[in-house]
């Protein structure tokens, strides 16, 4: 396995979550890493990517309001903590990596950008 990606599980409503994507191949570090989600009957969308080397960050939509990207060198693990949980934010949540270290942008949703995928958790919102 190249990308782990974990943290998923059952929350309610208004729960917070911190998922994690760790390589023990990789050094994260160097490679532009992105999360998505795909929830049943929907396409992978893009949530959040965070860039190689320099760390800036791109969030689709208003994924910025509850969403945040960050990257732990040390640990060689890339998170996306989520607050305030939705029913509609259940999906399976997929962390990918891009070995080209393009800058995250408005384009970092398109699935073909990243070599290297996890294999999802996923996180169900319910009461």
């Amino acid at each position: 396995v190249q990308l782990q990606a974990s943290g998923g599980g059952l929350v309610q409503p208004g729960g917070s979550l911190r998922l994690s994507c760790a390589s023990s191949k990789f050094t994260l570090d160097y490679y532009t890493i992105a999360w998505f989600r795909q929830a049943p009957g929907n396409e992978r969308e893009g949530v959040s990517c965070i860039t190689a080397v320099s760390g800036s960050t791109y969030y689709a939509g208003s994924m910025k309001d509850r969403f945040t990207i960050s990257r732990d060198e040390d640990k060689n693990t890339v998170y996306l903590q989520i607050h305030g949980l939705k029913p509609e934010d259940t999906a399976i949540y997929y962390c990918a990596a891009d070995p080209r270290r393009r800058i995250c942008g408005e384009f970092s949703d398109r699935i073909a950008r990243y070599d290297y995928w996890g294999q999802g958790t996923q996180v169900t919102v319910s009461s």
